[in-house]
């Protein structure tokens, strides 16, 4: 499998990164990172996305989604997916809102979704 397959859609402010379409949320959960609207979404949803597979990688048939929107100055956050099977769903939630609100996790999403303009 070629590595970069996900699926990438936009609409009205919001990306969502999938790795199977149709995006579906069995599981999520949701953060807000204040004054976030100016950031990179794409960059800031690859970098969601890897954290919460390194936590998440032993949940059988899991397809992690992320979806990544704006809320007036804000970006909200919803990170999770799809999972095939049954699963020990408070566990999975624990771990996941582990990474959400994990200070060095964000501070680095913050880093490298940072948009960067050019002096002219």
């Amino acid at each position: 499998m070629a590595r970069d397959r996900w699926h990438i859609l936009k609409e009205d402010g919001a990306l969502t990164l999938a790795r199977q379409l149709p995006a579906r949320f069995d599981l999520s959960v949701s953060t807000v990172i204040p004054g976030g609207a100016g950031l990179h979404k794409e960059r800031l949803a690859r970098q969601v996305r890897q954290d919460m597979w390194r936590a998440l990688q032993t949940l059988r048939g899991f397809a992690p989604v992320v979806r990544v929107s704006e809320v007036g100055a804000d970006i909200e956050i919803t990170a999770g997916g799809a999972i095939a099977g049954p699963y020990p769903k408070e566990d999975a939630t624990t771990r996941l809102r582990g990474v959400l609100d994990n200070p060095n996790h964000r501070a680095r999403w913050t880093r490298h979704s940072q948009i960067k303009r050019r002096e002219p």
